[in-house]
């Protein structure tokens, strides 16, 4: 009985052996599911397989994702503009102080912008400039006709469209034709590297807010102390340009470089003389009429014509 029952064992070890052999997998896959117990899930764990493509699709998620954020707004969309205007209070303070204090070797693009131009701070600075502007011409003339009535005063509300278009004009027109001639150089030195267009936009724009003080300052009626603070602002302003645009003029001739920076000035101080003169004259005196003299004339003489 003990031999018959090896030999039926040894045959079936042989059996499963030679079925084992040719099927691998299915054996496999039988032999588990009578090992399981009840109430157990077997589960197959491929060395390549699910978890090679989960860890595939991750990193496609994590490639589609890292593109969506690169990807740069159209020029015609919203998102565009608004990446110009994304900068807080600290950042808006910190390049005002920058334009209000230039000094050699400082540069105002390299210190302050760092390659992320603003047109928040130059689109407000400009806006109240303009208002200042309007506002502080009318109020010499209404002091003036206080101080002689003689002087006729009506409301000039023109003044703030005036102001508004020369200051946006000269903040936006000056610097493209700066940086279209700076392109243009680049061409011929090839050492040059011009500034953007955007950067030069917001260091006009922020080299514009000393006068915001200076023209409310001009309210005191004393024409040399005007001149003064005029002088001053002008200085300020004209030195904050220059010092930023003499790291990228010095690779160019001495001659371009002297006319570039020349021009520079004398247009900012035309801006600063035209709207002294033009926003802070009042108007000419209503001179009245001169009484009529009373004359002896000749009953036989005609009346005067």
């Amino acid at each position: 009985m003990m031999a018959a029952a090896d030999e039926l064992a040894f045959h079936e070890f042989e059996e499963a052996s030679d079925l084992l052999a040719e099927t691998p997998d299915a054996a496999t896959t039988s032999g588990s599911n009578q090992l399981t117990p009840q109430g157990h899930v077997a589960v197959a764990v491929d060395s390549g397989g699910s978890y090679g493509a989960e860890e595939e699709v991750e990193e496609s998620d994590r490639t589609a994702l890292l593109q969506e954020e690169k990807q740069q707004p159209g020029f015609w969309t919203f998102g565009y503009y608004q990446s110009f205007f994304d900068v807080d209070t600290s950042q808006v303070l910190d390049r005002i102080r920058g334009s209000l204090l230039p000094r050699p070797g400082h540069n105002f693009v390299r210190h302050h912008l760092r390659n992320r131009p603003d047109l928040y701070g130059p689109f407000w600075i400009c806006a109240t400039l303009a208002f200042v502007l309007a506002v502080t011409g009318n109020l010499t003339l209404v002091l003036a006709q206080r101080r002689d009535p003689s002087i006729h005063y009506s409301p000039q509300f023109h003044k703030v469209t005036v102001a508004g278009v020369t200051i946006y004009c000269y903040v936006w027109l000056v610097p493209l034709a700066l940086w279209a001639f700076l392109r243009w150089r680049k061409g011929v030195r090839e050492r040059m590297g011009p500034y953007t267009f955007l950067e030069t936009v917001c260091v006009y724009g922020y080299s514009l807010f000393v006068f915001i003080p200076t023209v409310v300052l001009w309210l005191i009626p004393v024409p040399w102390l005007q001149w003064l603070f005029g002088g001053l602002a002008l200085a300020l302003s004209a030195a904050s340009l220059v010092f930023t645009l003499w790291p990228v003029v010095r690779e160019d001739t001495r001659l371009v470089a002297a006319v570039l920076l020349s021009t520079v000035v004398l247009l900012h101080a035309l801006l600063a003389v035209g709207c002294k003169f033009y926003f802070f004259q009042p108007l000419p005196l209503a001179h009245p009429a001169p009484p009529t003299q009373a004359a002896s004339l000749s009953p036989d003489l005609p009346p005067p014509p």
